[in-house]
């Protein structure tokens, strides 16, 4: 795989697939991937640029001179893949349009991670992860009723974007595997975090009301979000007639399922804040340890809001190996987030710990059946168009 993303959305699409066994080439500039400088540096390395770039290897190539275009088209023609998130048209810029990529390698599969997709009349605009948030629908949706939209913390429109792309490029390979040829697969980070609105655009499909900002509170269900016990809050969903019987059981006020003012989740609704009070009376009587295990028991989804300190000294957290521990030469151990897929057959592990710039310049070249004087000439090459002092190994 071939891989010409920087930043995010990219990186973290490669970056899966690599954990999964893909051998991932990650061509730079010679200024390398942007977050190599982002993010708190430890040593000088960043950790953030470590937790999305392992399990690949290194190139240094300019793609603005022919040699580096030259070693580019080589790559291509034994490739499986091809990656980036660049704005459209700047491969074909580069003199790799659809046509010549399909000249090189007629199985190839080609893919691009982009802010709006690759047609209509936003292609050419910029795009980063708060604004797609924005023009998503995604903030309108966010925050607590007659307050300002709020963003997501964690850059979830790229992220999303990174996932689906990597689960389009393996349907492709798969399609080729049956009929032989390469396709090109897209996503857009837009157009990923409109997918995820769910149940908010069934309703607005069917109602043509836009729906308010909700806050914790769930914009279909009631009573459900976030309830008081003595010494904190517990984020309990009793998503259905069974599980709130269950819950108001649990808590001594099952009465209330047969009450006029709440026998439905209409009425619920309506009553929401009243029925939450209710509630909320009920779990002063206990702390939240003595509610979350009577409810587990009971069979009501509950659980304490964590902080990430929490979270990763959490003991399911901990047997689900969600935090690891990759040794990086040069800068120890670099702790970074788990494998959230379990493959039980072939599982994921860190072969190869995220690469100095250029790195594996050499290596890779080498296995092309470079000279050394024609290596020679591909660094020369990219170092004399950048004007800037070599970084990272040399080839």
């Amino acid at each position: 795989m071939i891989d010409l993303t920087r930043v995010l959305s990219g990186p973290f699409c490669t970056m899966m697939l690599g954990d999964m066994g893909a051998e991932v080439i990650k061509v730079e500039t010679e200024r390398g991937d942007p977050i190599r400088e982002q993010g708190t540096l430890r040593d000088g390395f960043s950790w953030y640029y470590a937790s999305f770039n392992r399990n690949k290897k290194s190139i240094v190539l300019d793609l603005r001179c022919e040699k580096g275009r030259s070693v580019l088209a080589r790559l291509i023609a034994s490739a499986d893949v091809l990656v980036d998130n660049f704005r459209p048209d700047v491969l074909a810029q580069r003199g790799f349009d659809r046509e010549r990529l399909r000249e090189i390698n007629p199985r190839l599969v080609t893919a691009n991670v982009n802010g709006f997709g690759s047609s209509g009349p936003y292609v050419d605009r910029p795009a980063f992860d708060f604004i797609a948030q924005a023009m998503s629908g995604l903030m309108s949706v966010n925050g607590f009723d007659q307050g300002e939209p709020l963003r997501c913390a964690q850059p979830i429109t790229d992220l999303v974007a990174g996932l689906y792309l990597a689960f389009g490029i393996v349907a492709a390979l798969r399609a080729r595997d049956i009929n032989g040829h390469g396709q090109h697969v897209e996503s857009a980070m837009v157009n990923s975090a409109i997918s995820m609105m769910a149940y908010l655009a069934s309703e607005y499909f069917v109602t043509g009301k836009l729906p308010a900002r909700t806050g914790n509170d769930h914009p279909l269900v009631a009573p459900y979000g976030l309830f008081r016990a003595s010494d904190g809050e517990i984020a309990i969903a009793p998503s259905n007639d069974v599980i709130l019987r269950r819950f108001l059981s649990a808590i001594g006020i099952e009465h209330l399922m047969d009450d006029p003012r709440y026998d439905t989740n209409e009425k619920r609704f309506a009553r929401r804040s009243e029925l939450h009070g209710l509630i909320n009376a009920q779990l002063a009587s206990g702390t939240q340890e003595s509610w979350i295990a009577k409810l587990n028991a009971a069979g009501v989804p509950c659980g304490r809001v964590q902080a990430l300190d929490e979270v990763f000294s959490d003991p399911q957290v901990l047997a689900q190996e969600m935090a690891i521990d990759v040794e990086h030469p040069g800068h120890g151990v670099v702790r970074m987030l788990g494998f959230p897929v379990k493959l039980h057959g072939t599982p994921c592990e860190v072969s190869l710990p995220a690469p100095k710039l250029g790195e594996h310049t050499g290596e890779v070249l080498a296995s092309m059946g470079l000279t050394a004087e024609e290596m020679r000439a591909v660094k020369g090459a990219s170092l004399e168009s950048s004007g800037r002092p070599a970084r990272g190994e040399p080839a």
